[in-house]
């Protein structure tokens, strides 16, 4: 397979414009061949998924970089980190692992990266728009750029994110090309909800996500979300259970106006019926505890909390006033934190065991006082993930529920 490079790529490649720059365009160019890419694109944006320390190698490829005098060629922003430099005390990590995860996130910035940590970069002022060349790590945020906004990245795991952003250039191969943004797999949802809750649009993304395989999947009869958090929410669900990079739902997201838009005149290879069943049956699947299970935390914000999300939070917890004995903790980017400080929406909420987490996500890093008991959460993701990470048992609900269930001490749902 021939790869075509321009003068500006070769130049990089020969090493014309430094070590860096040489090592992330060889690996670049090692990647397109294998996948089958003819040449590359340039991107505006990119954003990075290896800050979290897994162990030296990572460290040490990020460290070369830095080494060799690398920047990254296009605004780029940084996924979670394993550390809440926001608020050290509250993550408990050996000195043995807190140095290199530290050092990680540094290292990072010192190629040029924005200080995110948030794996929600779509809400912060480095959104990219419809139509953009991106090459984006972190499966939520992939989806929600492809399908929300419109932009286009394929999912770029570590390092190839990396080496995108230090070349500016990207494969034009898979989401990026337009004929392979086609929808080829239907969904039906037969649920009439004039409000639908948050969690609907999670079981939806549940379901998506284990059937759609490598497909792109379409969605016909989603009610009209309340805001896009309710889409992030959807999104998240389906990259975590599947391989979901893009989804259209019609009459919604952007390439989606129509049925015959989002599968480009196409019939559907498959159409799959999804009933309130198999929605409640998927969310279901969820929870590991009946409710009434004692409880030893809330966690909310994953992906992280939006604005309009705390804005949402907040007068629920002075309607229902939550003690001190079950912390409610909050992820979210420390842009979102720092202008929630500026306008003192914070003020007084550590009374109902608020504890905002920023730069990192509780189900990654060591931030729960307790894993005895049963962890509460509205997210999808969390639920999926924390189990098998940090061994808690957990209970899925939406957010007013969590908030209820905090101030009685056990779990409680609107439907029991």
């Amino acid at each position: 397979m021939t790869l075509e490079l321009t003068a500006q790529d070769q130049s990089m490649l020969d090493g014309e414009q430094g070590p860096s720059a040489a090592a992330a365009m060889k690996i670049l160019v090692a990647f397109s061949k294998a996948i089958g890419a003819h040449s590359l694109l340039d991107i505006t944006g990119a954003h990075i998924d290896g800050c979290l320390y897994h162990g030296k190698a990572g460290l040490d490829f990020v460290e070369r970089l830095v080494e060799g005098g690398g920047r990254v060629q296009v605004t780029t922003t940084l996924n979670v980190g394993s550390f809440d430099l926001i608020h050290p005390g509250m993550v408990k990590m050996p000195a043995a692992e807190e140095v290199p995860a530290r050092r990680l996130m540094k290292a990072h910035m010192e190629l040029g990266c924005q200080a995110t940590f948030t794996c929600a970069p779509y809400q912060t002022r480095f959104r990219p728009s419809f139509g953009q060349q991106i090459a984006w790590g972190e499966s939520n945020a992939i989806v929600f750029a492809n399908s929300v906004i419109g932009a286009r990245t394929n999912r770029y795991g570590d390092f190839i994110d990396l080496c995108c952003a230090m070349t500016g250039r990207a494969p034009a191969w898979g989401l990026h090309l337009s004929d392979n943004r086609r929808g080829r797999i239907l969904f039906e949802l037969a649920v009439a909800d004039p409000e639908p809750s948050d969690s609907l649009f999670v079981g939806v993304g549940l379901i998506i996500g284990q059937a759609s395989g490598d497909r792109i999947p379409v969605i016909a009869g989603l009610p009209r979300p309340r805001d896009e958090d309710q889409l992030k929410a959807l999104g998240a669900a389906a990259a975590t259970t599947g391989a979901v990079a893009l989804f259209h739902a019609v009459g919604i997201t952007p390439e989606a106006r129509t049925l015959d838009e989002a599968f480009h005149d196409h019939a559907p290879e498959e159409t799959i019926h999804i009933s309130r069943g198999d929605i409640d049956h998927a969310l279901a699947r969820l929870s590991s505890v009946p409710d009434g299970a004692p409880l030893s935390a809330v966690s909310l914000g994953t992906p992280h909390f939006s604005h309009e999300e705390w804005m949402r939070l907040l007068p629920m917890l002075r309607e229902v006033a939550p003690g001190r004995s079950i912390p409610i903790y909050v992820n979210t980017g420390r842009a979102t934190l720092t202008r929630l400080q500026e306008e003192g929406a914070l003020a007084g909420m550590e009374a109902f065991g608020l504890i905002p987490v920023a730069d990192t996500c509780t189900y990654v890093t060591s931030i729960l006082e307790r894993l005895d008991g049963v962890v509460m959460t509205n997210s999808g993701k969390w639920a999926h993930y924390a189990p098998g990470n940090i061994g808690v048992s957990v209970a899925f609900a939406d957010m007013k529920d969590c908030i209820r269930s905090a101030a009685v001490g056990h779990v409680v749902r609107s439907a029991s």
